[in-house]
């Protein structure tokens, strides 16, 4: 029984992971919804320029994501 609950809270984290846009890799940032390589390489490019996102939300200044792609991302960024 403790090694199903155990199995079922590693897949859990796995679900419901969250990514640090300010750390993340390329491969980390296509696992957001909505991410795919050309825009994950925009985040990194606006970060290389611009530095770390202070917030979530500055994730609109990069090029291809608007209000709505960040809403469907937001509940699995964050910035630390």
């Amino acid at each position: 029984m403790i090694r199903i609950v155990a199995l079922l809270m590693v897949l859990m984290s796995f679900l419901f992971a969250v990514v640090n846009v300010n750390s993340a890799n390329s491969a980390q940032l296509q696992t957001l919804k909505g991410i795919g390589p050309t825009k994950a390489e925009e985040i990194l490019k606006y970060r290389k320029s611009h530095g770390s996102f202070k917030t979530v939300d500055e994730l609109v200044n990069v090029k291809g994501i608007g209000p709505k792609t960040l809403e469907k991302m937001k509940p699995q960024l964050a910035v630390r």
